[in-house]
């Protein structure tokens, strides 16, 4: 007998729950993990999906309107999210204790209907993605909903090349994953971060990385939970990168103390649907610093710092062949997409691609060139990105900053903005370089619309020291 792809997962899926007794729920087309006992659950939303319950979390994050002066592990406001596996089409309502007056399901690109019946949202998934939905204008506490493929590479635990967490609560202080190992966080686990009185100063962090993937062929996967409550603020790197051929997957990351997953000095790096949240100061999502061929998809983050993020530090090498895409971001204070502000070595080819940013509500910009040190930054693409809210749009910069390390500025040319849709206000275009030796070159914006309306030259705010640039409708 032939089986269709469908029904293979399927008994996959099946032959894992009988062979490692793994607790999950199986109907049609849905997979849902059971929380494990201790976690605290939100009490604003009830989930089901094809008529199955499903656990909905919360997560700290950034308050509405907090001060960049407040974010610290003792400012924080909650939302709530929930995730299951999907294969083809499913149902999902969302109950809240109140009348749903409003809704918005979020990104609008994927134009998604609901229906909405008294306390209740109903609406159907197509295909795996990361939505937020806000009912009745809250928007700071919405509810995320994490919709994953099936995960159909879950590895045998005995297998003695994997480090294996199962359902249930873990607690690790730092973990080191060497040459050819898998992580596997199972769906219903969650690992606790800690500080151990034992643990030393490290150059990573005032610790060391609570996970430090070292080495060549090295895999993070499953569904399960990270979570850095227990460690104070800048004290160290959730996940920390420094390698060949890394894939990190299908996890959720909450509450970093400092840069949540920093790549560095790395090559072939690819990180596929992961799932940060990040409300502390410097709790930056993903940092990719002097590495190469790295790849960043498929994943959401809400910090409130910069969300997606290339840097090169002095002496590590260059950044290159770096793509984003199929992403949706939250940006509360930095920069949603963004090169700098440490660049000391060179960057280039880097694609920014197909991302949905549903709000940007900082103090910097949504895209960014941020070029306060010595290097040349060349051929970097933003193109195909949907921005929904937003005040500083763009931005590409040349001077003298804080984080300034080089006596000499750096150089920035060869950069497109192509198939950009954002609405704000003001949603400021900027391009300021510092001189005619540091100047902005060769810059091209084709069909840019703000608000609606294409750009035009009168709305670039630019400096003498841009040249070469082009607008096209």
């Amino acid at each position: 007998m032939i089986m269709n792809r469908y029904n293979l997962i399927m008994v996959l899926i099946l032959w894992s729950i009988s062979t490692y007794g793994i607790d999950i729920h199986v109907k049609g087309k849905v997979t849902v993990y059971p929380a494990p006992a201790g976690e605290t659950l939100s009490g604003d939303y009830h989930v089901s999906v094809n008529g199955i319950n499903i656990p909905v979390y919360l997560t700290k994050v950034a308050r509405a309107n907090q001060g960049q002066r407040e974010i610290s592990a003792n400012y924080y406001d909650t939302a709530a999210f929930a995730f299951f596996d999907m294969l083809g089409k499913v149902n999902v309502t969302v109950t809240i204790p109140g009348t749903v007056n409003t809704a918005k399901i979020l990104p609008s690109s994927l134009g998604i209907k609901y229906v909405i019946r008294r306390n209740s949202l109903t609406f159907t998934i197509t295909s795996p993605g990361n939505l937020t939905v806000e009912i009745n204008g809250k928007c700071v506490r919405s509810l995320h909903i994490f919709a994953n493929p099936f995960d159909i590479d879950a590895p045998r635990p005995d297998d003695p090349n994997i480090i294996y967490f199962g359902p249930g609560i873990h607690e690790i202080s730092h973990l080191v994953v060497g040459d050819n190992k898998t992580l596997y966080i199972a769906g219903g686990a969650i690992l606790h971060a800690v500080i151990r009185t034992e643990e030393k100063n490290n150059s990573h962090g005032e610790y060391p990385p609570s996970i430090e993937l070292l080495g060549q062929n090295i895999k993070v996967c499953g569904r399960g939970i990270i979570d850095g409550t227990n460690c104070r603020t800048h004290s160290r790197n959730m996940i920390f990168i420094h390698g060949r051929n890394i894939k990190l997957e299908g996890i959720i990351l909450r509450d970093a103390s400092m840069w949540t997953v920093p790549i560095r000095r790395s090559d072939h790096v690819v990180v596929n649907n992961i799932k940060l949240f990040g409300y502390r100061s410097n709790s930056d999502g993903i940092d990719i610093c002097n590495s190469r061929d790295v790849t960043v998809e498929n994943c959401f983050i809400r910090t409130s710092d910069d969300l997606i993020v290339v840097k090169t530090d002095k002496g590590q090498g260059m950044s290159s062949n770096i793509v984003a895409r199929g992403c949706v971001l939250w940006n509360q204070f930095a920069h949603a997409l963004s090169i700098g502000a440490e660049v000391s070595e060179d960057v280039n080819n880097v694609l920014f691609t197909d991302c949905d940013i549903i709000h940007d509500r900082g103090r910097e910009w949504s895209l960014r060139i941020f070029q306060c040190n010595s290097a040349r930054i060349s051929n970097v693409h933003f193109e195909n990105i949907r921005i929904e809210e937003a005040h500083k749009c763009i931005s590409l910069w040349i001077g003298k900053a804080v984080w300034s390390s080089d006596s000499e500025r750096g150089h920035i040319r060869g950069v497109v903005f192509k198939n950009i849709y954002a609405s704000g206000s003001p949603l400021t275009v900027s391009l300021v370089g510092i001189d005619e030796g540091h100047a902005i070159n060769d810059v091209l914006f084709q069909n840019v619309l703000l608000n609606g309306k294409a750009l035009s030259r009168d709305e670039v705010k630019a400096n003498d020291f841009v040249k070469k640039m082009v607008i096209r409708p």
